[in-house]
């Protein structure tokens, strides 16, 4: 009899140890492994059939809810392969009719499109349960002969321009979510025609791909191991002009090879009984291949994966340069830290590169703001349930706030309000998060990587070597490929792919498939699985991490000797000391802010005196908050209340828009803080006026009905500095609040300052 332990019945301090194994437990574990051995292969032939299926139905979008096509891409008058689609809601997501309509583009990265609108908890289902109605863009397996990226951009434009006339109700322009790859997109067509965007949200969406370091994305250095775009190119050649999107799922499962070779399945094979079901609804999507255009794949490598020319400003459109800062809508980053596809740097320092400086980003009035999650993996970005329900249901139902956010770089932060103490205006934040927006500058990005930007000079050397290699193969290669090249090797190759073999070939149609099903049906009939803290399973549980630990050093090993050949033959000491490396963009950047920031301030301090009551108002909130280091969500639809009420001491009958003054004296105050906070004297000449605008900042600022409080400092200074009544100050503050109609209002709590002090 074998043991695997043996509990000492002695040592009653000692922790509990496995008992020891059986003859018993051995034949029970035997029984449950080969039932779940047959239950697993069950699976994969459902997974096979699934595919064939999937296939004969000409691989549509896997979308949860029910959809119309409103405008096909192949009808237009440069065809491509894109459709836009309105979901239908169903009954218990009635659509508000008021409410702007919402987008949602997903990646055409290798697979077919529906990630977005995967499950019930996704982007698209947090926007339908917010009453929104969503349109969808989807594309066909296989491109329109001659599609570029141009024709597909001119179609994206065509369906938001159909968007913006079937809601004619909606003043807002509709919001954009643009996922992976279609974030970049969704980025360059915002750039060309901004008049047909609200707030983009783009992703874990790559656009800045010489970003990121040897740890966090390996991947980057792979374009240098091949020799730069030239590959990408040869590829659609031999397709005749088709580039088949399984190589680049293959590339995104090099990344991980345990998970790839072994944990999906160990997964599914271990926990037969609850993993089916999710491992074929995962698999459908995962293993349907998209085609795409040589040219387009070309354009791709040549102006993202390998050139960065987005990021750069460099990227073209026709015979005009794409500028990122032409983009007037807020923009919304998501990007995790479990994201080995897109990390953190890869998706935000184009915000570096694009602006220099934070301060650059309020003088022309843009508003960018990103969120950070801790773990989630790329894919989970889109179709994880938790981030669904927090971070996307947060960032929907957030859209006033964001568009309301005075010019700057800010961080969403999202506090979680289980546990807190019952918060002042609580009203205007329902929900199980409270949200704050940050105060951010260039240099929280850049602290974002740890390895710095140093080596980003080195792929610059590479797309340099890489254009010279594309100019080689391009004329001397490519008329010879495209001579002994035809379509219908291109597709036998294709279909010969590994990846579609495995699933074609296991399926009802494999010679065994009938035995399985039987063992399967048996295997259900007569389940007995065994328990988990079974020292079997506990053994088996070993093994498979060994297994994982083997495969992850294996990765760790290969990504390691791939950056070391990358920097030795392209770094400074190698290629790169002949083929030297462009100044960096943030530095170029940098310099343009500089002089722009130079000339905008110039003409600020000439009318930095300008305005009354409502434009000193937003400068003591902007100032007040600047000193606090963020914007509360609760406190900008408090200040929307504000707004409604009469504004005292404020000449003539005109409405005021506070949200326009407020940015624009955000940009003033960008470049002249001190100057702009000096005018007031001048702005609020008598006492009446300073204290009204003193109680009306107070409020927004949500520090009345007492000023004893560290949030309120800027207010105490400016009391001194303006020589008015503190206690006029608080009763005016106190009368503003006390008019609002908002029910059942909480004094405010001693908290704020243990709250102010968690933050980073």
């Amino acid at each position: 009899m074998t043991k695997i332990s043996t509990p000492n019945p002695e040592s009653s301090s000692t922790p509990a140890q496995p008992r020891g194994v059986s003859m018993a437990d051995v034949g029970a574990y035997l029984t449950d492994a080969n039932q779940r051995t047959a239950l697993f292969l069950d699976t994969l032939l459902d997974r096979g059939n699934n595919y064939l299926e999937h296939l004969g139905q000409g691989t549509p979008p896997l979308l949860k809810f029910e959809h119309e096509v409103v405008v096909d891409g192949h009808d237009l008058p440069h065809p491509c392969n894109y459709a836009l689609l309105r979901l239908i809601a169903p009954p218990d997501m009635p659509v508000n009719l008021q409410a702007r309509p919402v987008v949602v583009v997903d990646p055409r990265a290798g697979h077919g499109p529906g990630i977005g609108g995967f499950k019930a908890d996704s982007e698209v289902g947090m926007a339908m349960r917010a009453g929104h109605t969503v349109y969808f863009v989807t594309f066909r397996p296989e491109p329109e002969d001659g599609q570029t990226l141009v024709s597909v951009g001119r179609a994206e434009a065509r369906f938001l321009e159909e968007v913006i006339a079937r809601h004619p109700q909606s003043t807002a322009k509709p919001v954009v979510i643009g996922n992976c790859q279609a974030g970049w997109a969704m980025m360059a067509l915002n750039a060309m025609r901004p008049e047909l965007f609200g707030p983009l949200m783009i992703m874990g969406a790559p656009v800045s791909y010489w970003a990121g370091s040897s740890k966090l994305n390996p991947m980057r250095y792979a374009g240098a191991s091949l020799g730069g775009s030239w590959l990408a190119s040869l590829s659609g050649d031999m397709g005749t002009d088709r580039f088949d999107g399984v190589h680049l799922v293959e590339n995104f499962e090099k990344l991980n090879p345990a998970n790839t070779w072994w944990n999906k399945y160990y997964n599914l094979w271990s926990s037969v009984d609850s993993e089916s079901e999710r491992f074929l609804e995962f698999e459908r999507w995962w293993g349907g291949y998209f085609r795409m255009t040589g040219s387009e794949i070309e354009s791709i490598v040549e102006n993202l994966f390998v050139g960065n020319r987005l990021a750069r400003g460099t990227m073209m459109a026709g015979d005009k340069a794409i500028d990122l800062r032409n983009i007037t809508a807020p923009v919304v980053v998501f990007a995790s830290w479990g994201d080995n596809i897109t990390p953190p740097p890869q998706a935000l320092n184009w915000i570096i590169d694009t602006w220099g400086d934070e301060r650059a980003i309020a003088a022309c009035g843009r508003i960018i703001v990103y969120v950070l999650h801790e773990n989630v993996g790329h894919l989970g970005i889109f179709v994880g349930g938790d981030v669904a329900r927090k971070e996307h249901d947060q960032l929907v139902t957030s859209l006033d706030v964001i568009e309301s956010l005075p010019p700057g770089l800010y961080e969403m932060k999202l506090v979680a309000k289980a546990g807190l103490e019952a918060q002042r205006w609580d009203q205007l934040e329902p929900g199980d998060y409270t949200v704050a927006y940050e105060y951010r500058t260039m240099d929280d990005i850049r602290a974002l990587n740890p390895e710095g930007r140093d080596e980003e000079a080195m792929f610059s050397t590479i797309s340099k070597i890489s254009e010279f290699n594309a100019a080689i193969y391009k004329t001397w290669m490519r008329p010879w490929v495209k001579l002994l090249a035809t379509r219908q090797a291109g597709d036998a190759l294709g279909k010969l792919n590994s990846s579609r073999l495995q699933r074609q070939l296991f399926s009802d149609s494999f010679a065994l498939a009938p035995f399985i099903r039987a063992q399967a049906q048996e295997a259900r009939a007569k389940r007995a699985p065994i328990d988990e803290n079974h020292p079997l399973k506990l053994l088996e549980k070993k093994l498979a991490k060994q297994i994982t630990d083997s495969l992850n050093k294996f990765r760790d090993d290969r990504d390691a000797r791939t950056v070391r050949s990358t920097r030795q033959l392209f770094g400074p000491k190698g290629l790169g000391a002949w083929v030297k490396p462009d100044v960096p963009d943030a530095d170029v950047a940098y310099a343009r802010a500089v002089s722009d920031l130079e000339s905008f301030r110039a003409s600020v301090l000439s009318r930095i005196h300008e305005g009354g009551l409502a434009e000193a108002v937003c400068r003591i909130v902007l100032a007040g908050m600047v000193s606090i280091g963020a914007f509360e969500r609760r406190s900008l639809r408090l200040a929307r209340l504000l707004a409604q009420l009469p504004t005292s001491g404020q000449s003539g009958t005109e409405p005021i828009d506070w949200i326009a003054l407020l940015k624009a004296q955000a940009r003033i105050t960008a470049v002249a803080p001190v100057e702009a906070l000096n005018a007031l004297g001048e702005m609020l000449p008598d006492s009446a006026s300073r204290e009204h605008a003193l109680a009306i900042s107070a409020a927004v600022m949500m520090i009345e009905p007492t000023l004893a409080n560290p949030r309120s400092e800027i207010i105490e200074f400016l009391i001194d500095t303006l020589g008015v009544d503190p206690q006029r100050v608080i009763q005016l503050a106190r009368q503003l609040t006390q008019a609002l109609e908002v029910p059942e209002l909480p004094l405010a709590k001693p908290k704020a300052k243990a709250r102010a002090k968690t933050r980073p």
